[in-house]
């Protein structure tokens, strides 16, 4: 079975869905511009007509999952969905298709069951898990552009919301193979504030991983968690459509502050968080946002090949 080549994009720009967690190797392209808005959405839930509800805005103080999720034991098969080459456990997928202000949300008991569209689906040559992101697709309210993107959940489908403590890691391997200008495939997103911590409610990352057409990678880390104020570190340059190896960590010092490493290919660069987002929750986002908007028929396409989530204590 293929799942949606390539070759039927050109009569969907106007619609999207899609879904991912990881397995195996990868591929590249990307470029760098931050979203300073991003409005959080509750685990969605499946109806029993098959669509989706998203609940509420923001979370409360979860504890992240156990352990890795992450890759599916093996090679990844062309001719199975995303979710049996990956482990989607602790995901859902927000896709740019919908009504306006009112993208679509795939639950990760959806993903696990196999969805795929031409949004989010399984490349027909190598296996990756693929999301396609057009420019002029669906945006949630607040938010400046469309997204094929991965939100991280708790086992029990609720979102996570974890604190600065321990170490927390998304690892990926990827490559961005169409991008217009430049595109983010990872991020720490800000979650809802901890216990009784007076904080102001934020829709800022505290980092976004991108990768520009050029084949620079940067990372964009928001010094405030409302006012935002992004500072950008070139990282590397790997040319477009070559697969490279990531891993973003926030490590906990055990009084709230926290120290960034972003990894790229082996070799890392570390980070202080910046102070205002002690207090915070956080979780991981991976995926296809695309960071450029038009009406043109042009789109970001991202492939993963290897996905995984690890938080220690």
């Amino acid at each position: 079975m293929v799942f949606f080549p390539r070759a039927a994009w050109g009569s969907l720009f106007g619609a999207s869905t899609a879904f991912f967690t990881a397995c195996g190797s990868s591929e590249s392209r990307a470029v760098g511009g931050p979203d300073a808005a991003g409005a959080d959405v509750q685990q969605p839930t499946t109806g029993a007509d098959g669509g989706t509800d998203s609940g509420d805005a923001g979370t409360g103080d979860a504890a992240p999952g156990d352990g890795d999720a992450g890759a599916v034991e093996g090679a990844l098969d062309p001719n199975l969905p995303p979710g049996s080459n990956f482990d989607l456990v602790v995901w859902y997928l927000q896709e740019p298709s919908g009504s306006a202000g009112s993208p679509t949300y795939i639950s990760s008991a959806m993903l696990q069951a196999g969805y795929h569209d031409a949004y989010f689906y399984t490349d027909p040559t190598d296996g990756a898990m693929t999301f396609f992101d057009p420019e002029n697709g669906i945006v949630i309210p607040g938010s400046t552009y469309p997204r094929s993107e991965l939100r991280e959940v708790n086992t029990d489908g609720s979102n996570a919301n974890w604190p600065v403590a321990g170490t927390n890691r998304l690892a990926a391997t990827v490559a961005v193979v169409d991008v217009p200008d430049h595109v983010c495939v990872g991020q720490i997103h800000i979650g809802s504030p901890l216990g009784d911590a007076g904080l102001a409610d934020s829709t800022l990352p505290l980092l976004e991983l991108y990768y520009h057409v050029n084949g620079e990678i940067d990372v964009g880390i928001e010094n405030m968690p409302v006012s935002g104020n992004e500072s950008y570190t070139t990282l590397a340059t790997v040319p477009l459509g070559t697969r490279f190896d990531y891993v973003i960590s926030l490590t906990g010092d055990g009084t709230g502050n926290g120290t960034i490493g972003i990894t790229i290919n082996g070799t890392q660069q570390t980070f202080p968080m910046p102070s205002g987002f002690v207090g915070y929750g956080e979780y991981f986002k991976a995926g296809d946002y695309d960071q450029s908007v038009s009406d043109a028929g042009v789109a970001a396409t991202v492939k993963f090949y290897a996905l995984s989530v690890i938080h220690t204590q």
